[in-house]
């Protein structure tokens, strides 16, 4: 019987249509197709108000403290965020601000970036994986970073990136597969 993976994305798009999220789809639906997943999506865009109104964990909505616990407690995370002035949003900052410094260790995270240009494509390496360093967790070996020329009407239109997606979730799933498996397996006496 195969391990059911829980996979959170959290899409740190602050608009609809967002590029960001159309990215954090098709990670979700390319994990999909190479394992069993129970996928949630998180959206900035939606949750941004009540966000930027907590300056605590303690002054977080019920809704707002399920979506914290829902990355707290993911198997994998997809960690998608657009480009601004070189970085991720303070908002998005925030979100992870609230997260519990020690329920990501050794959680595998997928990390993914929109931006304008390829200029920006360093952010992954740059700011994310520090970001997620921070929490003790897996970073996956292979960021996926997509420039607004990859897009038509915020959707996926150049087989360059989705070779690229197809190439991060291959390279992720043996080590989610490892993992799972170093963690049901019982340790020798």
């Amino acid at each position: 019987m195969s391990k059911t993976y829980k996979v959170v994305a959290v899409s740190g798009g602050l608009q609809r249509p967002s590029r960001t999220l159309s990215l954090a789809r098709a990670l979700l639906d390319e994990l999909g197709n190479a394992l069993p997943i129970e996928a949630r999506i998180i959206e900035l865009a939606e949750i941004g108000g009540g966000l930027s109104s907590a300056l605590a964990r303690a002054q977080v909505s019920a809704e707002l403290e399920s979506q914290l616990r829902e990355i707290e407690t993911a198997d994998v995370l997809v960690v998608a965020s657009p480009v601004y002035r070189a970085s991720y949003t303070g908002l998005f900052k925030h979100l992870f601000d609230l997260v519990h410094a020690d329920a990501l260790i050794d959680v595998p995270v997928l990390l993914a970036a929109t931006g304008g240009s390829e200029r920006h494509a360093l952010v992954i390496d740059h700011q994310l994986r520090p970001l997620f360093s921070f929490f003790q967790t897996r970073t996956l070996p292979v960021g996926v970073y997509a420039s607004e020329s990859d897009f038509s009407d915020y959707q996926i239109a150049t087989p360059t990136l989705q070779a690229r997606i197809a190439l991060a979730v291959n390279r992720a799933v043996p080590i989610l597969r490892a993992g799972s498996a170093s963690v049901a397996a019982p340790l020798a006496a």
